[in-house]
């Protein structure tokens, strides 16, 4: 089926970006352009925690009827915070389109954040904190970021501190809603069997009343450190090593380059250098991985290993050996036509999961104000050449601009 996304902006300045299939199953999203980098220093993980207490009742419904209003019917509602944005979406049979839109807009607009479910919520993010302090393949991403961009917002994590949620109480969950939800920066997205003149009248019966608002509060671009190493004592059975470093903002050109490398180098696919280096050949990890992050101003490159402890010292020159075979050799073509295959492959695979193009669109749509099709995608995949891939590994790969974290 030809791919085709279709957009709407109304009047208030909400956007609205709808891709048609033939599915009898639908889906439904909200996403702000507001995250964890929009807090003052006093409201760490407060952004996380107005994702929980969306879902703590309305005056039009309590939290166990916002839990049920799709359940009962087979579908499912989910939010998730990052450190630029907050998402509110449902997953439903296509007749039910119309609920799952007035529920996501009673959350978003009507939540009165009542005193009790605060400290309730404080309570179960609390408990979320420990679980993730528990997990450190995860908590050291986190970490990463902090020593990558130390004293900015955007270094520090999203579930916040024990501290930090006692602050909660206060007029800081109003002002927060008040200063960072702009009418402009709100993307509704939507796929599924439904006539894009359906979705449109949606839009504007339920986000159409919103007064218009833009951002008040102005983001400052974060600045990195870099060349630092930092050992860790975590009491765990394996050593875990994040070697990260500032990579390209969302609006520079070298950034689909970049993912093309840290594909090559540790993504999704087995056959990533690093997997095949660590993993396949020699059987030293379970995990060898990279993940490219980008932000409005700035990004992240983290790459990532575990493994025990006996193995450390070569797995780490194993993976600075990759590293630096992307910076000082071109990649053969052939293998270069096969990498930007096997990025198309999995963005078009991953796109087939109507959840997940849906957040997809509306990410596009949230960020650039459009969104690619396969045959874009593909269009520029097929440009970037082994130069340009070598070019942009000598300036990201540069050990001097590298961090390395380790637990041990």
């Amino acid at each position: 089926m030809k791919e085709q996304f279709e957009t709407y902006t109304l009047p208030n300045g909400v956007r609205l970006v709808h891709s048609r299939n033939r599915s009898e199953v639908a889906h439904f999203g909200l996403l702000a352009h507001t995250g964890t980098r929009d807090e003052a220093e006093e409201e760490h993980g407060l952004a996380h925690f107005m994702e929980h207490m969306f879902f703590k009742g309305t005056p039009k419904k309590s939290a166990y009827q916002i839990i049920c209003r799709l359940e009962d019917v087979g579908g499912e509602v989910n939010a998730y915070t990052t450190k630029e944005e907050t998402a509110l979406y449902a997953s439903f049979l296509k007749g039910d389109m119309r609920k799952a839109i007035e529920l996501i807009q009673d959350i978003f607009l009507n939540s009165t954040f009542s005193p009790k479910e605060r400290k309730k919520e404080a309570e179960v993010i609390f408990s979320e904190i420990q679980n993730y302090e528990d997990t450190p393949s995860e908590l050291i991403f986190d970490h990463a970021e902090e020593l990558l961009f130390p004293n900015h917002p955007i270094g520090r994590n999203i579930l916040g501190t024990e501290e930090s949620l006692k602050r909660f109480q206060n007029g800081l969950v109003e002002n927060f809603r008040q200063d960072n939800y702009s009418t402009d920066e709100i993307v509704l997205c939507s796929v599924g069997n439904i006539s894009f003149k359906k979705m449109t009248a949606f839009a504007d019966r339920f986000f159409g009343d919103i007064p218009s608002k833009s951002r008040t509060r102005q983001r400052n671009r974060p600045e990195s450190e870099l060349g630092k190493k930092l050992v860790m004592k975590r009491n765990t059975f394996q050593k875990h090593c994040i070697i990260s470093g500032e990579a390209y903002s969302y609006k520079d050109e070298n950034r689909i380059a970049l993912h093309l490398l840290n594909n090559i180098l540790g993504g999704a696919g087995m056959n990533s250098r690093l997997n095949m280096a660590l993993r396949e050949r020699r059987g030293y990890t379970y995990s060898a991985e990279s993940h490219y992050i980008t932000y409005t101003d700035s990004g992240a490159l983290n790459i990532y290993f575990s493994c025990d402890k006996e193995r450390f010292e070569q797995s780490m020159s194993i993976t600075h050996k990759e590293m630096g075979k992307l910076r000082e050799t071109l990649i053969p073509e052939k293998r270069l036509q096969d990498a930007r295959r096997q990025l198309l492959g999995q963005i078009a695979i991953s796109s087939d999961n109507g959840e997940h193009l849906m957040l997809s669109i509306g990410k596009s749509f949230l960020v650039f104000n459009q969104v690619d099709t396969l045959k874009e995608i593909e269009r520029k995949l097929e440009a970037i050449s082994a130069q340009k891939l070598r070019e942009v590994a000598r300036e990201i790969l540069e050990p001097a601009r590298l961090n390395t974290l380790i637990y041990e």
